[in-house]
């Protein structure tokens, strides 16, 4: 039986694996959050397949995403992590993943970060019916919201359409279109 998808997932096993088993499943751990926000951000004019082939190697070099550990970093790590060839070696996103971590612990110290996202959709996705690829917008009021105060905290690298992929991503709106094997699941709460 062939599996209707999302048209995004192509026909590279990585994107197929990555569509089937978590994009658009709901993330509520802080960590996880944080982690796909910065990998959104360095995803930021590239593909997506660039930044899903070298996860692993993100991870092993940002001390697997603890944003305790990455915001103690400085200079140092930043010229370290410039040397680095297994991850995308920009200055500007690699700085900002160390502020990012720096404002994630204020937010999860004052309310937890996953409390401050999912409060933006009463913590359930956002129930979306697409019928084509489309019809999914680049961005939303909603994701140019969430934008203006994750800087105002003092995130960079996450502009409003940074934001909306970042809200399908870990499911705080069910981005699948209809005919995919994949929306009917995730409505359900």
């Amino acid at each position: 039986m062939t599996l209707t998808r999302c048209a995004w997932a192509g026909d590279d096993p990585i994107y197929q694996a990555y569509h089937d088993t978590e994009w658009g499943v709901p993330e509520y751990n802080s960590r996880a959050l944080w982690e796909k926000l910065v990998l959104d951000g360095f995803q930021a004019g590239l593909s997506w397949i660039t930044i899903l082939k070298k996860r692993d190697n993100f991870r092993a070099a940002f001390a697997n995403f603890d944003p305790n550990i990455v915001a103690t970093w400085g200079e140092d790590d930043i010229t370290r992590l410039l040397a680095n060839p297994g991850i995308i070696r920009h200055r500007g996103k690699i700085a900002a993943t160390i502020t990012n971590a720096q404002a994630w612990q204020k937010i999860e110290a004052e309310q937890g970060f996953d409390r401050f996202l999912w409060d933006y959709v009463d913590g359930a996705p956002l129930q979306t019916h697409r019928a084509t690829m489309a019809d999914v917008p680049g961005f939303t009021p909603l994701s140019t919201q969430i934008s203006k105060d994750l800087k105002k905290a003092g995130f960079k690298f996450c502009g409003p359409t940074i934001v909306y992929a970042f809200m399908q991503a870990c499911g705080l709106v069910n981005d699948h279109i209809m005919t995919c094997h994949r929306h009917a699941p995730l409505t359900k709460p």
